[in-house]
């Protein structure tokens, strides 16, 4: 009898903590599609600040078949991914709600890190025997999403 009381607790021990990760992890990556529904233009553009961008990225040629978050969080890795997508989702949000949104928008010393090393990525095979040393965006300054102009040539 002293086993079978034993075993019945250590199984439900079990499953409560089996239920208790379940829940954690529905809490941690939220309900279903909220990830991808957070990774899409539109989401980022949810934002009234960034209406301007929005636009201008609808007109920016060949990037506006990619995600806001292809360009502007790293793609090294999954696990960077979501840890920067959370720092940067959390900045925003305080950013947003305390009213201290600079105008215009600028990117910051990271993020202009990763955007340039995602531009590398993305067109490797293009700039494999250039210098890498300038920002991609000092001479194709549409892809800031500022304008939806030519691109420029000379740097800003």
């Amino acid at each position: 009898m002293g086993i079978f009381i034993r075993n019945t607790r250590l199984q439900i021990a079990v499953i409560a903590a089996i239920c208790a990760a379940i829940l954690g992890l529905y809490l941690v990556l939220g309900p279903p599609h909220l990830i991808a529904m957070s990774e899409s233009p539109a989401f980022c553009a949810s934002c009234h600040v960034m209406e301007t961008q929005h636009t201008a990225y609808l007109h920016a040629g060949a990037h506006r078949r990619f995600k806001c978050v292809d360009c502007h969080l790293p793609n090294d890795n999954l696990v960077s991914h979501y840890v920067w997508k959370s720092i940067d989702g959390m900045k925003d949000v305080i950013v947003f709600n305390s009213g201290k949104i600079s105008d215009p928008i600028k990117i910051s010393e990271h993020g202009a890190k990763v955007l340039k090393a995602n531009c590398i990525r993305c067109h490797s095979t293009l700039v494999s025997q250039m210098d890498t040393s300038r920002n991609c965006w000092s001479c194709h300054r549409r892809v800031t999403h500022t304008g939806t102009g030519a691109i420029a040539t000379k740097p800003i």
